[in-house]
């Protein structure tokens, strides 16, 4: 039977003769809540997300509204008119009538960005403005015949 004397000249309760440091624990715990508070702070900083709102018919053309000021490429391709704006959103489609004539259009979504293409029976030609109207964005979207 053993007793509670020293096996090695050292008392049984003491490993190595040095105390826990918890400075590592402080550390890491002070670094885990200046992460979280930081995330916080830039969340709340953080600028709104550019967020298609709706989409309106109107003469000879389309509004389109955002949340903020929308970035816009647009082109035509084979008598098609194409814009493609790096917006969040949702796929939509309708037709509207252009002197006379059907013009159909569709937004989908491509990666990051929603792309509007507008097709009629004959080719397109359009222009696209961008102006802030009552703290909201309009793109106003314009049509004519080639």
């Amino acid at each position: 039977m053993r007793g509670s004397g020293p096996d090695d000249g050292r008392h049984s309760t003491s490993d190595s003769g040095e105390r826990p440091r918890p400075w590592l624990r402080v550390f890491a715990s002070l670094a885990l809540f200046g992460f979280l508070i930081g995330m916080m702070i830039g969340r709340l900083l953080q600028p709104a997300e550019l967020r298609l709102q709706e989409v309106e018919v109107v003469g000879q053309g389309l509004h389109l509204w955002f949340n903020e000021a929308p970035k816009v490429r647009a082109r035509h391709i084979a008598g098609t008119y194409v814009l493609r704006v790096e917006t969040l959103g949702r796929e939509q489609q309708g037709q509207l009538r252009l002197q006379g004539r059907a013009v159909n259009w569709r937004l989908q979504r491509e990666q990051r960005e929603l792309v509007l293409r507008l097709v009629a029976a004959r080719p397109l030609r359009g222009e696209w403005h961008a102006e802030e109207v009552d703290g909201r964005w309009r793109l106003r979207v314009s049509l004519a015949e080639q």
